[in-house]
């Protein structure tokens, strides 16, 4: 018995890619929240800016730029390195694309204020 290959082709929108970016990096423990692309970085790409992601296809290679805000008393390096593992395996195993590069740029850390 032969398996069934249907004829036709599948899309995704960008906006997939920023979408699972975002929910593999908030799940990532140490980081408070995406922060906003600074007005400083080109922004070639614009997919995702106001998100905290800038994102790339190129090639079918997923480039990102991640804008983040961190938790305190957190190892700045050990979160980075674990948003990047946690962004890149969500990408590979839900949509099959290899990754280019995830950089990682803190841009705040959220201390909470004591009234």
């Amino acid at each position: 018995m032969s398996e069934y290959q249907p004829a036709g082709k599948t899309t995704l929108s960008p906006e997939v890619l920023v979408t699972i970016t975002k929910m593999a990096t908030l799940s990532v423990p140490g980081v408070s929240r995406l922060a906003p692309v600074p007005d400083r970085f080109e922004r070639l790409f614009k997919r995702g800016a106001n998100q905290g992601v800038e994102l790339k296809v190129e090639d079918n290679l997923v480039y990102l730029d991640l804008f983040l805000a961190l938790k305190p008393d957190v190892n700045v390096r050990e979160v980075s390195r674990n948003v990047q593992h946690q962004v890149a395996r969500a990408i590979e195993e839900m949509v099959g694309m290899d990754i280019g590069h995830i950089n990682i740029h803190i841009e705040d850390i959220d201390y909470i204020e004591e009234a």
